[in-house]
């Protein structure tokens, strides 16, 4: 189903290297907002290093975020040591996803795309036949538009807890 993801999470840093490998994935397309950031622009302790370990294994990243901020993406892209960004990606369209296909020169049956929102980021990343991860939210603080999404997807969330029986689910 569009909606369900492939994988449920607590994080990011839940996500391993023999998880990717097992999977055949080669790279990690990170949503910002919620999912590699708080809405006070924090990236969780851990996430640094969480990232520059699967660059060691030769995992590629690329952010693609709907933020119209370029300043922040740029900023959160240097500190986390990723340098590949899109902005006003539009998700759930395919064009962000495709954008960052193209510049990660990677097939999308290879990449797993990971964001805290269903509407968006794993319905995109479904369309584009991508690896989906969905993680639980940051921080509980949320723009309006999401906040109004949040008890829908909270809804659909629990559907497909209960489909997978929990399975993948840590």
């Amino acid at each position: 189903m569009i909606l369900y993801p492939r994988l449920y999470i607590d994080n990011v840093r839940c996500i391993k290297i023999d998880f990717l490998n097992k999977n055949n994935i080669k790279a990690i397309i990170l949503d910002m907002d919620n999912t590699i950031i708080d809405l006070s622009k924090n990236i969780p302790e851990g996430t640094k290093e969480w990232v520059d370990s699967l660059k060691k294994h030769g995992i590629k990243f690329c952010i693609v975020s709907n933020s119209i901020h370029k300043d922040k993406v740029i900023k959160i892209a240097n500190e986390l040591g990723i340098d590949v960004f899109i902005l006003f990606a539009k998700k759930p369209l395919k064009s962000g996803f495709k954008k960052a296909m193209k510049i990660l020169n990677i097939k999308p049956c290879n990449i797993a795309a990971v964001g805290d929102q269903i509407f968006t980021d794993v319905i995109g990343a479904n369309r584009c036949g991508m690896y989906s991860i969905l993680v639980k939210p940051i921080d509980r603080k949320d723009i309006l538009i999401t906040k109004i999404k949040r008890p829908i997807e909270n809804y659909i969330i629990n559907k497909y807890l209960k489909k997978k029986g929990n399975k993948d689910v840590f």
